[in-house]
């Protein structure tokens, strides 16, 4: 079976996901996505011939990012009428299953060459816009034990007995590296300024990025999750976390991710396919590998994920040169830094979603892009991209320099 290879990873900078202050707020998500096909073509000298499919992950997949958002787009665009175009939702973790078909795709020799990704626009279309049942029909959510992931970080922090200080501290942290990353220039060879339709860049940078976030502003923020915790989800988490005592919440505004507007974009293919249109490899993928966990705990899939994805590359955690683990709250990161025994120097060393923003379905691309990055800047061999996502759903990729 053929390796499968990235030629280039893109994205857009993240927006705030506010209807009324979000930078991308006025760009359709179509727009966001032709304007990173453009971009595609610009700086790898391909036209639409040379890709045969297009696999976006998206959540909310209705307005304007419904019917089929990857085709469409692509028909928007410009693209070739023979592009397969294929959307796909598992949560939070829908960008980096999108790479992983694409992946599957080529490694099967089903295809040549594909673009994978991801696109939410939470400006436009809200979290839950979709009324899915999970969430939005009362007997089926006390029947799946739904709940709102921030109560799934208090429990994790009550199971780990970690402190507000320290819940703190790591988001300190985040803004401070991606602050520091964003001026240092880190993300400028994949960030593509968004124009609006008179030609004006409306985003250059990363908006949600809070420099001046510091522990003194933090512990101010009340926490914010105890009105969600339903009484249903009170008794089965006595029920399945007997050692929880007494559920503490923890978390707050500073310490749970912002959520973005956003889009990004790798062009995944067959060396032989690559070198036949002038291309060179940046990276292989390596492994790949989703699983799920308990889904009122949820937040653990991304963790278990990454562990497995490092065993099927053949690999050991101190093989990973460079962690990018999608920032979901500040208690799932301690506690994939502690049970992994990865150093702080190793771990999402340029601030992540927490920071940086949430666009749900386009996150698991945005950590490969940024991953990306830091590994050529760096010169690691290694990389893992993980994520966790609703209903305990979790995805990880091992990538390989080239």
């Amino acid at each position: 079976m053929r390796e499968a290879y990235i030629f280039d990873a893109i994205r857009s900078p993240r927006g705030k996901g506010d209807k009324e202050k979000g930078a991308l707020r006025n760009i359709k998500p179509v727009q966001l996505l032709s304007q990173l096909y453009g971009a595609l073509e610009k700086r790898n000298g391909i036209d639409s011939k040379a890709v045969e499919a297009v696999i976006l992950g998206c959540v909310g997949q209705t307005q304007g990012q419904g019917s089929d958002i990857a085709k469409i787009s692509t028909l928007y665009h410009g693209w070739g009428e023979h592009i397969d175009g294929m959307t796909v939702n598992t949560f939070c973790s829908s960008g980096l299953t999108a790479i992983s078909l694409g992946y599957a795709k080529v490694k099967a020799g089903l295809s040549d060459m594909v673009v994978a990704g991801g696109i939410e626009m939470l400006s436009q279309v809200p979290m839950f816009a979709d009324k899915g049942a999970w969430f939005a029909d009362a007997e089926v959510t006390e029947k799946t034990g739904y709940t709102i992931m921030g109560v799934s970080a208090d429990l994790i922090a009550s199971i780990e007995g970690f402190s507000v200080e320290e819940l703190n501290q790591y988001a300190v942290q985040s803004h401070q590296r991606a602050a520091y990353a964003t001026q240092a220039g880190y993300f400028n060879h994949s960030l593509i300024p968004i124009k609006n339709e008179s030609g004006e860049t409306v985003l250059a940078v990363d908006e949600c990025i809070r420099p001046t976030t510091s522990m003194e502003k933090l512990q101010h923020f009340p926490p914010i999750f105890e009105a969600f915790t339903t009484p249903h989800i009170r008794e089965k988490i006595k029920q399945l976390y007997p050692e929880v005592e007494k559920l503490r919440h923890l978390h707050n505004l500073g310490t749970s991710p912002a959520l973005a507007d956003g889009a990004s974009l790798l062009l995944i293919g067959s060396l032989e396919k690559g070198q036949a249109l002038g291309l060179s490899p940046k990276a292989k993928i390596r492994a790949y590998d989703s699983t799920a966990c308990e889904p009122i705990i949820m937040l653990l899939g991304g963790q278990y994920a990454a562990q497995n994805a490092v065993k099927k590359a053949g690999l050991s955690m101190q093989d990973i040169g460079l962690h990018n683990f999608a920032e979901a709250f500040s208690a799932s990161c301690l506690k994939y830094q502690r049970d992994l025994e990865v150093d702080a120097d190793k771990f999402n060393v340029n601030g992540g979603t927490m920071t940086m923003g949430h666009a749900q379905g386009a996150s698991g691309a945005m950590i490969s892009t940024t991953l990306l990055e830091e590994m050529r800047r760096r010169d690691v061999q290694f990389g893992l991209a993980s994520i966790s996502g609703g209903a305990g759903l979790g995805a990880a990729m091992v990538v390989e320099l080239v």
